[in-house]
């Protein structure tokens, strides 16, 4: 796929278009194109990401990975760093995408457009500086937007399907890795009381 196919399938998933969005689509488009990988049908590509935000929605399209498979790890840390690992492969490619800075118009309109008090035009205006982002960040030389680096990491366990038990409290099926025994009963999480 183009990266015009990608970045419309990405903001399909994701539901707008966003700066944020973008990192994400380059991110992945850098590491599939180093790693010489296709999107992941199961578990051949591991995403570990250091944010919960907008770019993740990309990783997912772009390279397959998914919470529900177990190949997509989120270790919030509330940066825009993504690791992906190819299996088998003695490395990993983490991308580091760079802020891009924010003069002061961009930065008061952003402030009136999060508090609502921006006017049409205002609003106009940040929309188009925000759609100026977008296009460089999905055009700009991979080197003017992000640090990449191979890394050696311990490569992710594979998922795991474990039994399910009954909460002899609520009654409802569970992970059994994610049960406790609580007065002699087996329960869930969200029925097990902490004793103090």
């Amino acid at each position: 796929m183009s990266m015009k196919e990608l970045w419309e399938e990405s903001v399909k998933f994701h539901g707008h278009s966003c700066p944020g969005l973008a990192y994400g689509v380059r991110a992945s488009i850098i590491a599939m194109e180093k790693l010489n990988i296709k999107r992941s049908q199961d578990e051949e590509v591991v995403a570990i990401v250091e944010n919960d935000a907008c770019g993740v929605d990309a990783v997912q399209i772009i390279t397959g990975c998914s919470i529900g498979k177990g190949n997509l790890i989120i270790r919030n840390y509330g940066k825009q760093v993504f690791i992906f690992i190819k299996r088998g492969y003695d490395k990993a490619l983490r991308v580091y995408m760079k802020p891009m800075p924010r003069n002061e118009e961009e930065g008061e309109l952003r402030k009136k457009v999060f508090e609502k008090t921006a006017t049409e035009e205002e609003k106009e205006r940040f929309n188009k500086i925000r759609q100026e982002r977008i296009e460089y960040l999905l055009s700009a030389e991979e080197k003017d937007i992000a640090d990449i680096k191979w890394i050696d990491i311990e490569e992710p366990e594979r998922a795991r399907i474990f039994n399910s038990l009954q909460c002899e409290v609520c009654g409802e099926s569970f992970m059994e890795t994610k049960g406790r025994i609580q007065d002699g009963k087996i329960v869930c999480l969200e029925c097990f009381r902490y004793k103090e």
